[in-house]
């Protein structure tokens, strides 16, 4: 069986709405997209780090309850589990902000069985730290010599805009690396100060890699792949939170990926317009489906529909 593997931060999210808390739950970029996964049945493994205190074992205890993997979890005792408070606008919209504590050493992980194929995720701010990057190189080094799919999601905040010219480096690395390349309009807004998925595929991704998938929110998106390019429209919906919409529309990506059986060398060759459109389809439907809703992820009855499914 195919393994997908995820590594990236995990926090404790509290969504705000007209400044009073409505929810609380476990959440990271990545984090979210496992949780999706592993409720689809696919039994993700995920690399992360979490303290060893009552939120993180709250945060691992979910991960284990929604069929995620979690031996690869390092659990620190200086510090604290980061906590991410996310303040909704009259469009759903959040605005975040973080409170962390951190010990000097990070990410103390075993290196898991990686094959030709498997997939690995990747992606936010915890992909570009410069405190954790030689850490997730070992990985990205391991993936690559073995064939594995790496899907990176940008996934690059305002807040960091300040930090573009020393970060620029790394994400560069980060785009060698990988075999799809995922990200928003804002992302790239934030990063080269341009918009278009056309001109940011010509002029920043495509000597990379020639798979990349372009959001644009409630619009949809644009993916190009080896001599394909094509542009999706986005669902109607009525949005409660836009909260892990970009996380779940990887995990649509993913799931389509493994649903098509898709591989590496499918990918370098070109995959046909049909498959692509039923990947599209997953990464959609998932991400609409989490803005009506208050979760971070797909909900076990949603995911019901999809389990078992050829």
């Amino acid at each position: 069986m195919r393994k997908i593997i995820g590594v990236g931060e995990t926090v404790f999210d509290i969504l705000f709405k007209e400044d009073q808390p409505v929810s609380a739950k476990p959440g990271g970029s990545v984090y979210n997209a496992l949780i999706s996964l592993g409720r689809l049945g696919l039994e993700p493994i995920f690399i992360s780090e979490i303290g060893n205190d009552r939120i993180g074992m709250i945060i691992k205890d979910f991960l284990d309850k929604n069929n995620v993997k979690t031996e690869f979890i390092y659990a620190f005792d200086r510090g604290k589990t980061p906590l991410a408070l996310a303040f909704l606008d009259e469009k759903q919209n959040a605005d975040y902000l973080f409170y962390k504590d951190y010990p000097h050493d990070r990410l103390d992980y075993i290196m898991p069985d990686i094959q030709a194929d498997d997939i690995l995720i990747i992606g936010s701010y915890f992909a570009l730290n410069p405190v954790l990057h030689d850490k997730l190189v070992d990985l990205l080094d391991v993936a690559k010599a073995r064939k594995a799919i790496i899907y990176y999601d940008v996934n690059f905040r305002k807040s960091h805009i300040n930090d573009v010219r020393h970060l620029m480096p790394t994400i560069l690395d980060n785009f060698e690396y990988a075999d799809i390349i995922k990200g928003s309009d804002e992302d790239f807004l934030n990063i080269y100060g341009e918009t278009g998925a056309q001109q940011i595929y010509d002029d920043h991704v495509s000597f990379y890699s020639k798979n990349f998938i372009y959001t644009l929110g409630e619009k949809g998106a644009h993916v190009f792949g080896e001599k394909f390019s094509k542009t999706y429209s986005g669902n109607k919906i009525t949005p409660v939170s836009t909260v892990g919409a970009g996380d779940n529309f990887n995990a649509g990506i993913i799931y389509g990926l493994i649903k098509e059986n898709v591989t590496l060398e499918d990918l370098k060759g070109g995959i046909s317009s049909a498959r692509w459109d039923n990947i599209a389809r997953y990464a959609i439907d998932f991400s609409s489906y989490v803005c009506t809703t208050l979760e971070n992820y797909i909900t076990p009855e949603y995911a019901k529909q999809f389990v078992g499914k050829k």
